[in-house]
């Protein structure tokens, strides 16, 4: 579970050691081209995700629950890569999801701004029950 850099992170987490981790809870996931320094091998730093990695790699065992504000983040000008907004980047990344045909859960938060406070509060239990839904019990 994470907000904003820490939602990109529990991703990451669960991409890379889906052996591990299985639940990803993000509160206005960084889909975006925040990297640095630049890595060659990840050109567009976590919008990787939505542009090539999810769309071009097997669907992993791990079920998704992100949500974003209308008023998240948005910065146009940082790297002028087209790569910066906040909203756009949720999207996208739900709609990657949605081709691999994800378990996933996409909250589209209305006057809610980043990793803001009353969504978290009013989203919490739904999304944890929401990801462990089904989970095997012995």
């Amino acid at each position: 579970m994470g907000g904003s850099s820490g939602g990109a992170v529990s991703l990451i987490m669960a991409w890379y050691h889906p052996e591990w981790y299985h639940r990803v809870l993000a509160y206005s996931g960084t889909w975006i081209n925040q990297q640095w320094p630049w890595n060659p091998d990840t050109p567009h730093g976590a919008w990787g995700f939505v542009d090539n990695l999810v769309p071009n790699s097997p669907r992993k065992p791990i079920r998704i629950w992100m949500e974003v504000g209308d008023r998240d983040l948005y910065n146009p000008n940082v790297m002028r890569d087209d790569m910066h907004d906040w909203v756009l980047a949720n999207e996208k990344m739900a709609a990657a999801l949605a081709a691999k045909h994800y378990h996933y859960q996409f909250v589209f938060a209305k006057n809610a701004g980043h990793v803001d406070h009353a969504t978290r509060l009013q989203t919490l239990p739904e999304a944890l029950e929401y990801l462990w839904l089904g989970y095997p019990k012995k």
